[in-house]
């Protein structure tokens, strides 16, 4: 990817963020000077460094897929992610524990699953596992190059011989009834269907299409980075700057406008001009900057929320495995209670203990502890939840679900909780990290388009292609080829 002499010579990407470090280094890789403005003293975005009492504490995403984006970051200026990354593999990738007292240990190596996956539902499952495998990898392998991994221009874009491949894979059909095809064990069916969380839908309102995402974490593996997530930011804006990236922290951009050919970014303090824009906000946010407010129409449907809370337990957690599961009697009650605005009546919840691959990120002996549980976003009635008032009150709840589950959590170093509230303040809209749901009318060419205006672009989980490291890596490129090649246009969905 490299600008010719119609290209921008100069840009200015707003955030630091995954989303930003990716544009950055796409668009100097291609020979454009490339200044990044941050709010913020430092960077990281959602991936923030929090270190607490001698621990280092992951209060962003956690599961790490699909390293080859991160690698192609790292390529555009010449260097190699191996070199100034170390990532582990996380085996098994998941353990899944259900509500009758079984569990499962979800294993990346498609015969150890099939194995364990036989021990626990019989044959006639482990055979369901073979074939969908098969059938996530044909998703995948439609799916990324076609309709995730390119810039889309309307759905007329998606005219072309994948989509019917997409159909008949149902990648159209529910999400739900695609994972009942292949698994009978109801404990199964939820194993391989919680992914649809990722994206912010329900498996029972999912489609089909987004068991992809098994394909990345339970056929193409999870890793995690030694020096806890945040690594990958310190690791990007080292390269970065390496190759001649400038950044600007405590820069608040306040406004965005083009002036002849070029743009000029203002902040509080100072205005930067430039060839090039890629604003890595939320698009509401990214609306608020413009001459224009009507030159974005912002997605509406939010996706789930979640309440976290990350600490250090210095006497150590028992057990062995990085990622845990653990699904209530129903998962489908439980997201039928979070999209009704309703806290969870019979909890499902995600528990990760990253020292048991990185022992450094805490004292010898001790573990990090990072709980997720989903939450109503706030917006419809998830509004009237008050978390300033309910803040006290699921913080004794969550430490109840743990201690049940056999977390020893008595004890806690640094504690961080993060409420719906606090993602708000935290300027989320609605209140969620994980930005608008990828409904059908809010993914791939109906999702927020990623260009607004000539060399001016969007990057982001906000935007195409949307929510996750990966996505939003690739969502960094992406816009880079956008301003790269100079040729924006105004553009929703509805327009075609």
């Amino acid at each position: 990817m490299r600008s010719d002499d119609r290209g921008p010579r100069s840009a200015v990407v707003v955030g630091a963020g995954l989303a930003g470090l990716s544009t950055a280094l796409h668009l100097r890789g291609a020979g454009v000077e490339v200044t990044v403005l941050e709010a913020q003293p430092t960077a990281g975005g959602r991936c923030p460094e929090v270190t607490a009492g001698g621990y280092r504490l992951d209060v962003g995403p956690t599961v790490l897929t699909e390293t080859d984006q991160l690698a192609r970051a790292f390529k555009a200026v010449g260097e190699s992610l191996e070199d100034h990354l170390t990532l582990l593999e996380v085996d098994p990738a998941y353990v899944a524990h259900f509500a009758d007292g079984s569990s499962l240990s979800m294993h990346s190596d498609p015969q150890r699953m099939r194995d364990a996956i036989r021990d626990l539902a019989g044959e006639r499952d482990a055979a369901g596992y073979d074939r969908f495998v098969r059938h996530v990898q044909r998703l995948y392998d439609v799916e990324l190059p076609h309709f995730i991994d390119r810039n889309l221009d309307g759905v007329h874009s998606l005219l072309r011989p994948a989509l019917p491949r997409l159909a008949a894979l149902r990648g159209f059909g529910r999400l739900d009834r695609l994972i009942a095809s292949f698994f009978h064990d109801e404990r199964l069916r939820q194993a391989f269907s919680f992914q649809s969380l990722y994206v912010g839908v329900p498996p029972h309102r999912a489609r089909g299409m987004f068991a992809v995402v098994s394909a990345m974490d339970l056929v193409h593996g999870v890793t995690y980075p030694v020096g806890g997530m945040h690594a990958i930011v310190r690791a990007m804006v080292e390269v970065a700057r390496a190759h001649g990236v400038e950044f600007r922290f405590d820069h608040q951009v306040d406004a965005v406008r083009q002036v002849g050919d070029s743009y000029e970014v203002r902040t509080p303090h100072t205005a930067h001009a430039a060839d090039a824009v890629v604003l890595t906000c939320e698009p509401a946010r990214a609306a608020t900057l413009l001459a224009d407010p009507d030159a974005l129409r912002p997605d509406t449907t939010a996706a789930p929320s979640c309440v976290l809370l990350a600490a250090g337990v210095p006497a150590g957690l028992p057990g062995s495995g990085h990622h845990h599961l653990h699904f209530g009697t129903s998962l489908r009650g439980a997201m039928d209670d979070i999209t009704s605005g309703r806290l969870m009546r019979d909890p499902s919840f995600l528990v990760s203990v990253p020292t048991r691959t990185d022992p450094t990120l805490g004292p010898a002996g001790a573990d990090v502890l990072y709980a997720l549980f989903p939450a109503p976003a706030r917006d419809g009635s998830g509004a009237d939840l008050d978390w300033r008032q309910l803040r006290g009150a699921y913080r004794d709840h969550m430490l109840r679900c743990l201690t049940a589950a056999g977390y020893a959590v008595d004890d806690l170093v640094g504690e961080q909780l993060i409420t719906p509230q606090d993602w708000d303040d935290r300027g989320m809209p609605w209140g969620t990290p994980f930005s608008s749901a990828h409904t059908f009318r809010q993914s791939g060419p109906f999702r927020q388009p990623n260009v607004i205006g000539p060399r001016l672009a969007l990057a982001g989980s906000g935007t195409t292609p949307g929510v996750g490291v990966p996505m939003v890596l690739i969502s960094g490129r992406l816009a880079a080829e956008r301003v790269l090649a100079g040729r924006g246009h105004r553009r929703h969905p509805d327009h075609g």
